[in-house]
Parts: C-alpha cells; structure tokens; sequence
C-alpha cells in the first residue's frame, strides 16, 4: 500500500507547472515561437551581473576547498550574520545572524514555520487569493486552512473578515505581500491593522498568534511602492524569503526563515523550525549559494522589462475591455474573466495558443494571472491574439 493521499497530489501536480508542460508539448509540435507561455513564474531578466562575480570570487577564494562541504543545519554564522547585518541596514531589524535559519528557498521556509508551529487541531488563516500550495503546506503540516477573502475592490486585507475567523484555534495567519497572483502590496496601515487585531485577540485567548509572511517578492515592486518590513507591525512575525525572484535564482534554491528577537518564546521558536527543517530532512541549505546570498542579499535584478511588460499589457487590456488588477509588486497581473467560468476562459485562450491559468486553484474564482516575466517580444506578440480574445466575448472597450 502507498499513501493514497500522496499519490492523488503527484498525480493531480501543480495547475501552473501542469499547464507549463502542456506549452513545452505544444511548443515541439508548433515550434516555441507560436506558443505565448504566461503560465509560470520563471524570473526571464539575468541576476545582477554582481551574482556571478560574485559565485567565481566564492569558487577562487581563500574558502574554495570547504565550499561544497556541509554547514551547520541553520546555515554557516558568518554568513546568517552578514545577512543579519544588511537586514538591520536596510530595515532597522535589530536581528542577529543566529535568528536566521536557511533553508532551501521561500517554500521549505514556510514548510518549517507551519510544521514547528503546528499541534492538533490547529488552523490557519490565509488570505485569498493565495499562493496554491500553502493549503498543501499546511495540510502536510497537520493543520487545517481556513481561508479570507481579501477585499474585492483592493485586494488588501479585510481586517473585519479577519477578525470574524480568528479562534482559539488559530495558531497562525499567512501572508504574502507583493501578492502572489495579484501583485498588491499591503499598505502599512492595513498591516498596523492586522498586527493590533492579532495582539488583542492573542492576549484575549492567552496565546500568541502568530504571523506568517511570505517575501520571496519583497524588492519586485513598481513606481516607488513601499513594502512595509512586518516585524515593525506585529512582533510575532516568522519571515520566511527567498533570492529566486530579486535576483533571479529560482533553481539554485536559496532562503531563510527569520525569527525575529521580538518574538515571544522566540528560543522556542526558533528551535520549533530547526527541528521541523529535520523532521522533514534538512540537512543544510546549498553552500555555495550560501555565500552568494550573504554578498548579493539586497541587490535586485534591473526590473525594466518587467515595468515594461506590466505598462504594455494593462494599457492594452483595459483598453480592449478587460478588466484588472494594476499590479504593484510581483510578475503577475490578475484580469477578470469575461465569462463566469474562468476556466474554460482559459481554455478559450488556448486555442489560440496562449496560456495563462484561472485562478481557481488560488481560491479565487473569476480571474486568470498572466506571469508577465517574459520576454517583451511575447507580450508584444500575445496583443492581437488578446484582441481576438476580446472579439470572441463581444467586448467593446468602454468596460
């Protein structure tokens, strides 16, 4: 027997990868060219031309002999501390290196926080729309998902929904700002919002509740948006980062947890997620990428052609009738659908070779989301087939 469980999850994959697949497939029977892949948050602008300076300094250097040997679990010190030091620079975090354990990018981050927090019976708030694979998170965590929706006009936080869902049982509440599929940031005064509601209903119940933020977005954002640092809003904040989106990393696999020295029982904390990361087999994030994250943490990627591509498809959608969400961080742009199953709006854009998933599986019906890191020559290339789209729903423009 196998865990039935299991087996129907890899069956079913994630819909972003699965449609992401269908276009490689698609791609060999049309050629690549002629197939407009918005499927997958694949970072298509190069790291800083500093990120492999600096990995060859790494490999040429006084430590080239140890640098593919194991670190401690939680990450080589001089490296959480230097990381440490540019966090506290950056956003007066007043961390030290041994509050940071680092992990194999953003999604073993979250995996740790959730499973070292986790007891019995325990929930989890999380605001839709939301990153697909959090329930899945959470669920392998032993916990239950109890989902809010974010407001509809803003998709900000609904701080009166918040607080309707909040019980003894919540142990914890998910966010991600820049959002994951909506590109909205959270304004500080939404997250002073949440961090007062989750202090007064934690000493109401005797317990903390805990804040679960997502950053692996923080630095992809547009026209001088602030991403607020949460820690500042709530003490409580577990802050879980990855470098696969700000300097374009994805496959090297490379983040950390924060626990910041405010936290409550912050040494049993911080213990809680080391040995999560070992119960789920964690031995020590990638060593060499270790060392390139200490030198390049807050260096970004020249995010241009994302601010170009964003500026071409929301001018071009919206005049052509469909209605979205102007993004302010991340890669994506969330349009509505124009029928009410946005699923088979989707599917509608495949026969024309363009891909881009509903949003269903983020627990937000309606709406589809575009990953517009891509080359600017496939959004200049997908118009007249949005056009077509536009056409085949008798939209006029005037929406």
């Amino acid at each position: 027997m196998i865990s039935e469980a299991m087996r129907e999850l890899g069956a079913q994959g994630n819909p972003m990868r699965v449609l992401f697949e269908y276009g490689k497939k698609r791609a060999a029977e049309i050629g690549a060219e002629n197939v407009l892949d918005f499927a997958l948050g694949n970072p298509s602008v190069p790291p800083p031309a500093q990120v492999n300076e600096v990995i060859l300094e790494v490999l040429s250097g006084e430590r080239r002999d140890s640098i593919h040997a194991y670190t401690s679990a939680a990450g080589d010190l001089e490296v959480r501390d230097t990381i440490a030091a540019s966090l506290n620079r950056r956003f007066d975090a007043g961390c030290r290196g041994a509050d940071l354990f680092l992990t194999c990018g953003a999604a073993p981050a979250l995996c740790a926080c959730l499973k070292g927090l986790c007891c019995p019976g325990d929930q989890f708030i999380v605001i839709t729309p939301y990153f697909t694979e959090y329930r899945i998170f959470i669920q392998g965590a032993g916990g239950e998902t109890v989902e809010v929706p974010a407001q509809r006009d803003t998709f900000r936080l609904d701080i009166p929904a918040i607080e309707e869902a909040l019980s003894p049982r919540v142990k914890g509440v998910v966010i991600n700002s820049p959002n994951n599929p909506s590109g909205v940031v959270y304004p500080r005064e939404n997250l002073d919002a949440l961090g007062a509601l989750l202090r007064r209903k934690g000493e109401e119940y005797g317990a903390p509740i805990y804040l679960i933020s997502d950053e692996p977005y923080r630095e992809v954002v547009y026209d001088g948006v602030e991403v607020p640092w949460v820690p500042h809003c709530y003490e409580n904040t577990l802050v879980c980062y990855s470098y696969s989106k700000a300097i374009s990393l994805p496959g090297e696999r490379i983040g950390y947890v924060l626990v910041p020295p405010s936290m409550a029982d912050h040494d049993a904390v911080y213990q809680a997620v080391a040995g999560a990361g070992r119960a789920v087999g964690h031995i020590n994030a990638p060593s060499l990428f270790q060392q390139v994250a200490a030198a390049c943490d807050g260096m970004v990627s020249d995010l241009t052609a994302y601010t170009v591509n964003r500026d071409l498809l929301y001018s071009n959608l919206t005049a052509l009738g469909f209605q979205c969400v102007k993004p302010e961080g991340t890669f994506y742009l969330m349009m509505k659908s124009p029928e009410p199953d946005a699923a088979a709006f989707s599917k509608k854009a495949m026969e024309l070779d363009l891909l881009f998933p509903d949003t269903g599986s983020f627990s937000c019906p309606g709406y589809v989301r575009i990953a517009y890191c891509v080359p600017t020559s496939r959004v200049e290339q997908s118009l007249p087939r949005f056009a077509r789209l536009a056409q085949m729903y008798g939209l006029s423009g005037e929406n």
